[in-house]
């Protein structure tokens, strides 16, 4: 069974870190020691005198044990904008090797490592690598989260064709609600699962203005973990 899945989505803000941090707390409870992964995150505070991203920290607050802020997140850029045009202006060249033995690190310590993109599959990482080449340099299987609103058709089998051009494999992809009443919101879901090849592994409801702790606990019950594990041992 693979040791872990890289999670990318239709577009920035679609429910990526709620839906690995939900992968995450699952797996935990199952016993199994987990961490997550944000290899290279842009749009971050100073806090205790370095920068830390708020994804990345949720992802160190639901991984097993105490990690370092670092090893979940070893490149880490203050403004929220494109990561390669963060590290143009902070003179950083993104240096695929350092992020795949930052994968490789946390691997070996534990059963589980949960990846999360930024953005979308192509984002840029430099002039020459996106998300997408890292993926695929990691060796996991691909989760897509797909935010449901109008559009998300669309972007998903785009996505979807993209991560089979590419030569990884989409494992799973998980619906989160990002618009409460969605017109079609039913016809769009039986779309999606008619279209994708690989199984709806998590359908999260509209959650409005819980805290970000509710929003896991509720992302997490609605994950098929079984199903999940079934197709990595695939």
């Amino acid at each position: 069974m693979s040791r872990g899945v890289f999670i990318t989505g239709t577009d920035t803000s679609v429910g990526k870190t709620l839906s690995a941090c939900g992968l995450l707390r699952g797996l935990s409870s199952r016993g199994m020691i987990v961490s997550g992964y944000k290899p290279v995150a842009a749009g971050a505070d100073l806090i205790d005198g370095r920068l830390q991203n708020d994804d990345a920290t949720w992802l160190a607050r639901c991984s097993s044990g105490h990690l370092d802020y670092d090893e979940v997140n070893p490149i880490v850029l203050e403004p929220p904008i494109a990561p390669h045009i963060a590290a143009s202006a902070a003179g950083l060249v993104v240096d695929l090797e350092r992020l795949v033995d930052g994968h490789q690190r946390l691997a070996e310590k534990c059963d589980f490592v949960v990846s999360e993109g930024a953005g979308g599959w192509l984002v840029p990482l430099n002039d020459e690598l996106h998300f997408s080449d890292l993926a695929v340099a990691l060796g996991v299987p691909v989760v897509l989260v797909v935010g449901l609103r109008l559009g998300c058709l669309n972007h998903a089998l785009l996505t979807a064709e993209s991560i089979d051009h590419h030569g990884a494999r989409l494992v799973g992809w998980i619906a989160n609600t990002l618009e409460p009443g969605m017109a079609a919101l039913e016809e769009n879901l039986e779309t999606l699962e008619r279209s994708l090849d690989a199984p709806l592994i998590g359908s999260v409801p509209w959650l409005g203005n819980e805290s970000m702790e509710e929003r896991i606990g509720r992302a997490s019950a609605s994950m098929n973990l079984g199903l999940l594990l079934h197709e990595l041992r695939n």
